[in-house]
């Protein structure tokens, strides 16, 4: 993991973690009192969903390892059928055996346990707050317990991001993961195969003892189906402030204007009757869906009370049809890292407040998202 620290920004890319957002993973052992346990307050699966609903969406990427016990002992459907609401929010969850060690380098902060992989993350001074700490199991001289003795705690009746806030802030390493982990980092393919062949009384090799590069992880660009509920604010001209929330059981708190977002392909079929903003991700030319012009009018038609149909076609670019019938075209300019579906709810929002769209052809659009602003061309759609 030491070796492939310098590919961290790679990792968040695969993992579909725009510029300046932040990485959250939660990990749990296998273990009833564990963060995803059956023996304790089973933190994990009531957690999930409100963090989806708590976090503005552009500003925290979610996803969750889970020991290889956990998919072994319940099966990977009812694992996947547990944590359904939340990957329908956004969650990712990470293969726990190939792909953990990049999600930790990767990762901002970590939500965890007991557990080793917790630990690592301590050792690669990620901040980390415990959501399960039991020390019944655990030798109380070992590193592990005093670890779990220092680490700052969750509280999971809390409200979660200034939890996050603050350990971001406050965040000082735990002395002992690092120490502990290894004494002699970045030795321990020569130290181990000295030992193992000395075990054995055999001569070793004569090449180097190498390691196997950690592999760059297939491209996973967040999913979300769950409505979100998005606040905006015009602070000035031609610019948007948006934060979204995905599958908000409350009104999200906040100055501005509210309006809803939701997925064509959500399960929530009130919520895409009543939507203010359609969306779908997909290839401009895939023959099922016609093109975005075609796909965006048959969404207007379809649903009478909806006022854009924004069909996404990459990281960086959408077709929004308007009520009107007029077509856009939003692409991100020169280091511009944003959703294209937060876009199409910025120009919604632009034109509900009785702005001309003339104007963000001619301007453009700046999108704000936490504390990043992203450009945004606006031209004339055809078809």
């Amino acid at each position: 993991m030491l070796a492939a620290r310098p590919y961290r920004e790679r990792f968040r890319r695969a993992l579909g973690v725009r510029h300046g957002q932040r990485l959250v993973v939660l990990n749990s052992t296998w273990n009833p009192e564990s963060l995803f346990g059956d023996g304790g307050d089973d933190v994990l699966p009531s957690l999930l969903p409100r963090l989806s609903a708590e976090l503005p969406a552009d500003e925290y990427r979610l996803a969750a390892i889970l020991h290889p016990n956990i998919w072994h002992g319940h099966g990977p459907g009812q694992v996947r059928a547990w944590l359904d609401r939340a990957r329908r929010g956004g969650l990712a969850l990470i293969d726990p055996l190939e792909g953990w060690r990049q999600a930790l380098i990767a990762a901002d902060a970590v939500i965890g346990d007991h557990g080793a992989v917790t630990y690592y993350a301590a050792a690669l001074g990620t901040p980390v707050l415990l959501g399960a700490a039991p020390l019944s199991g655990l030798d109380p001289l070992s590193p592990a317990a005093d670890f779990v003795r220092r680490a700052p705690r969750l509280d999971p009746c809390a409200p979660v991001l200034p939890q996050l806030v603050s350990l971001r802030a406050e965040h000082s390493p735990v002395p002992g993961p690092q120490e502990f982990t290894s004494s002699l980092p970045g030795e321990s393919a020569v130290r181990l195969r000295e030992l193992f062949y000395d075990l054995m009384d055999v001569p070793e090799p004569s090449w180097p003892a190498l390691l196997e590069p950690l592999p760059l992880p297939l491209y996973e660009p967040v999913s979300r189906t769950a409505p979100l509920r998005v606040l905006t604010r015009l602070p000035g001209a031609c610019e948007v402030v948006v934060e979204r929330y995905a599958g908000a059981a409350y009104e999200p708190e906040g100055d501005g204007e509210a309006h809803t977002a939701v997925h064509e392909d959500t399960r929530d079929l009130d919520a895409l009757g009543l939507a203010d903003v359609i969306l779908r991700y997909g290839a401009p030319d895939d023959p099922r869906l016609g093109s975005p012009a075609k796909w965006s009018a048959e969404v207007l038609d379809l649903h009478p009370h909806c006022a854009l149909a924004a069909y996404v076609t990459g990281p960086d670019a959408c077709t929004v049809r308007l009520r009107e019938g007029r077509l856009l075209r939003l692409a991100s300019g020169p280091g511009a890292d944003v959703d294209p579906a937060a876009c199409a709810s910025a120009v919604h929002a632009w034109l509900a407040a009785g702005n001309p769209p003339d104007t963000l052809v001619a301007q453009g659009l700046i999108v704000r998202t936490g504390t990043a602003g992203h450009r945004i061309t606006v031209t004339p759609g055809t078809g």
